[in-house]
């Protein structure tokens, strides 16, 4: 089940970084109404690639280089030495989320606009709490998984 459940998120990441993370009003940064993970980093290229970068590899290469080493281990094409590389993933990949989070309370506490959480938000933080759990349930029964 945890095997079919991890290809799922292969299909889900694609779909929670379209859909809108938030509604917001006024905000400088950000053209439009909506904002979803793809229009952010677009949003974010054109005015420091540097962040763009950073924000792009927690949001989409992270969590689908995590999602795709679990699924190698779980498929049997990769040893259970490459535990440690999914650790590294999943944790570049949950600071995406607290980098949404911030982003929110910075807004809000501004009041530079109005901000409102959208369905995509819950679909992505559905999406990297899973990878965790399934992560999780792949560590080995002995020992720490740090160490694998």
């Amino acid at each position: 089940m945890a095997k079919w459940l991890n290809l799922l998120l292969l299909i889900l990441f694609p779909v929670a970084w379209a859909a809108p993370l938030l509604r917001a009003a006024v905000l400088p940064l950000f053209p439009s109404h909506e904002i979803t993970v793809l229009s952010g980093v677009a949003s974010l290229w054109r005015t420091d690639p540097a962040l763009a970068v950073v924000v792009g590899l927690a949001a989409l290469v992270a969590p689908y280089l995590k999602t795709l080493l679990l699924a190698a281990i779980q498929f049997g094409r990769l040893g259970p030495r490459a535990l440690s590389w999914l650790v590294w993933a999943g944790k570049l990949a949950m600071a995406d989320v607290f980098l949404i989070a911030l982003y929110i309370v910075v807004i809000k506490g501004m009041g530079i606009g109005r901000v409102e959480t959208a369905w995509g938000l819950y679909l992505f933080t559905f999406c990297i709490l899973l990878s965790l759990a399934l992560s999780l349930s792949a560590r080995p029964k002995t020992g720490d998984i740090s160490r694998a």
